[in-house]
């Protein structure tokens, strides 16, 4: 805990402002009693050295340090008030309780420290939903620094309609489905050099996972909703023009809230100028735009034109005030309009009408200032440009099949225990026979066994804490531990909560075994092999040993596959366990592959790909060995079953098929089979 250390900061300032004034007047008197005589500067003329005029010059110096010493407090004191006030302006109106926490929270931060203060760099204030009138959204005590309301959401960067959030969230779901469709099994080798895991989403797409996760059931049944559809409902048929600081931030949350309604219906489309598209993204405009579905790049209000009046007509079009030209524009807002889609200017409209936009998302119609409101969704340029990653085509470029694996974590061999930390004269009894190891369950559902009784664990921080070291071996720092627990959030409201959830799960542990299973050296936790049992690591060692084992396949995959009873965290979503979630996943089909190649019986091998395909239904790899070894052994109706069947997981999922993977494997291939997944 802080405070104390801060109360002993306030009395210590305290008292060097208020001691040396008490001491001085006390001992000498004021440091001026009034100007001095004729006869007093003749005689310090004459004799200037003397013990009174001695002690007047030290008296006038201690004052004078004082004086510093107060104007250095004050100036810091200052510097923290406008630093507090800045911020207050970017924070969303609070609840009474909650502003009269925070304002005895804010009087003891002001009176206790002295130490300098840095601002971090405002953030957009929070919008609401687009289409809605304004609503102002509360702080929920349960996101801290994350405003959640039911209609939408703040994060780092900007905020978002609530559905386009959850759009958000079920474009990166699909982005990893496809991963998994597209991954090439690779040789079974011992550990190799390290080479990147799959690539982590963006911070803005993990921010916006752990904000919905985090979010509050809403507080009314609401009807689906559609922010494409209400933000069309609100904006004027014949073009709108934007205006204002909000007006890039609102253009982005356009492009953005446009973008997702066409990933979900692929009829809808959005036509931007490339001007337009510069001003919103930057230096992303050019390598994200291409790779950008339903999203149709025009060189001008012209070349717009006759994009609109092509066969699929788009939904909203986007030009920049460079593009301004009254002939081309005014016949482009009507041919948009006349297909149910709108037309809007990053800039004055020069025929039509302007509307002022605000940094916090709200839009003012100046022909009708009584009305409500609305407000927009509103991105900076690396939030938006994170945001559409997820719903963009890949890179061109794939790494090459026969790129080194990445390795197997290994748990560390154990070690003699650390010495005990303080326990502050507490009592803890000591390990008894029945309890000299724990069983970690982090395959499935992630569980911390003592004898075989589940722990109770309150803290759903901690249950992530156990899972992030079981995945990394080799521990982590306090920064990579809350960097994956607390995406989004500064790190330094974020050491203290790290400490309390340690602490109380160190505890929970120590009183059901008594055993100490966290070690901390070096600012690395680690879980201590020698008193926990972790399931990962035993599937780990598995797969090593059959990468090493020529012989046996059929023993060797059963190991792996009774030390694979689910996938890692089945069922959570925290953002940091996606891509080693993904490597365990391919490690275990890895194996499943190259014992299948191995193996000299045909049936023998079916049985070892129908273990892939069950691991990893959307696999097309897998699927495509399988075909081709059921044709190649003339079984063309269970061929034909597996492909059927693979096609409809894969529309269920919401995922296109791919044929990237056609005749591409290991296996024989039947160049007379129609069935190709």
């Amino acid at each position: 805990m802080r405070w104390p250390r801060q109360l002993m900061s306030l009395l210590v300032v305290l008292a060097l402002l208020a001691g040396p004034p008490m001491v001085l007047l006390f001992l000498i008197g004021p440091p001026v009693s009034g100007w001095p005589s004729t006869k007093q500067v003749q005689a310090w003329v004459q004799q200037p050295l003397t013990e009174q005029t001695l002690t007047a010059a030290l008296t006038i110096g201690a004052w004078l340090l004082w004086l510093l010493l107060a104007y250095t407090v004050t100036v810091r004191a200052v510097t923290r008030l406008q630093a507090t006030a800045a911020w207050l302006r970017q924070v969303p109106l609070p609840t009474p309780l909650q502003a009269t926490a925070s304002g005895m929270a804010g009087a003891a931060v002001f009176g206790v420290t002295t130490h300098p203060v840095t601002t971090a760099a405002p953030q957009p204030p929070p919008s609401s939903a687009a289409g809605t009138p304004e609503q102002p959204a509360e702080a929920n005590p349960r996101t801290d620094d994350r405003a959640v309301s039911d209609d939408g959401i703040l994060v780092p960067g900007g905020w978002l309609p609530r559905d386009a959030a959850e759009s958000v969230a079920a474009a990166a779901a699909l982005l990893w489905l496809r991963r998994r469709r597209d991954y090439r099994p690779r040789p079974l080798t011992p550990n190799s050099p390290e080479e990147p895991r799959p690539a982590r989403l963006p911070p803005a797409v993990a921010a916006v996972q752990v904000a919905l996760a985090d979010a509050p059931a809403p507080s009314h049944a609401a009807a689906p909703t559609d922010s494409f559809t209400a933000l069309v409902g609100i904006l004027p048929t014949g073009g709108l023009g934007l205006t204002g600081p909000g007006a890039l931030p609102i253009g982005r949350g356009l492009l953005l809230t446009a973008l997702l309604a066409g990933h979900r219906h692929p009829a809808r489309t959005l036509v931007i100028t490339r001007a337009a598209l510069t001003d919103l993204l930057g230096p992303d405009a050019e390598p994200l735009g291409g790779r950008l579905p339903q999203l149709k790049i025009a060189e001008g209000p012209g070349d717009a034109t006759r994009i609109v009046e092509g066969a699929d007509p788009p939904r909203m079009v986007i030009l920049a005030e460079d593009d301004c030209d009254a002939d081309d524009a005014t016949p482009l807002a009507g041919v948009t309009a006349a297909n149910g889609g709108r037309l809007i200017m990053l800039g004055s409209w020069p025929t039509g009408q302007t509307w002022h936009a605000e940094p916090t998302g709200h839009l003012h119609d100046p022909t009708h200032p009584d009305n409500p409101a609305p407000r927009m969704c509103v991105l900076d340029q690396v939030t938006a440009a994170d945001l559409l990653t997820v719903i963009a085509h890949p890179e061109p470029t794939r790494p090459s099949p026969a790129a080194p694996r990445t390795p197997l974590p290994q748990a560390v061999t154990p070690r003699p225990p650390l010495p005990r930390q303080s326990t502050r004269g507490t009592a803890h009894p000591r390990p008894t026979a029945s309890h000299q190891r724990l069983h970690l369950r982090v395959l499935g559902e992630p569980t911390l066994l003592i004898d075989g009784a589940p722990l109770t664990i309150r803290r759903s921080a901690a249950v992530q804490v156990l899972a992030f070291l079981a995945a990394h071996p080799n521990g982590a720092d306090t920064r990579q531990l809350t960097a994956a627990i607390w995406p989004g959030l500064p790190r330094r409201s974020l050491t203290g909560r790290l400490y309390t959830t340690l602490s109380d799960l160190r505890g929970a542990i120590r009183t059901a075994s008594g055993l100490h299973v966290i070690d901390h050296t070096d600012d690395r936790y680690r879980l201590n092999p020698a008193h926990v049992d972790v399931d990962l690591w035993h599937l780990h060692a598995a797969i090593h040993h059959a990468a090493t084992t020529a012989t046996d396949t059929t023993t060797n995959w059963q190991t792996i596959r009774d030390a694979y009873p689910a996938d890692l965290a089945a069922g959570r979503s925290w953002p940091w366990l996606d891509p080693i979630r993904e490597v365990t996943r391919q490690r275990v089909i890895d194996a499943c592959a190259a014992l299948a190649d191995s193996e000299n019986d045909p049936q023998r091998s079916i049985v070892l790909l129908q273990g892939g395909v069950h691991i990893d239904p959307y696999n097309a790899d897998l699927h495509v060995r399988l075909v081709n070894t059921l044709t190649a052994l003339g079984d063309h109706e269970a061929a034909n079953q597996l492909h059927n069947r693979y096609r409809r997981t894969l529309a269920q999922a919401g995922i296109d098929e791919t044929v990237d993977h056609r005749a591409t494997s290991s296996t024989v291939t039947n160049p007379n089979s129609r069935s190709h997944p």
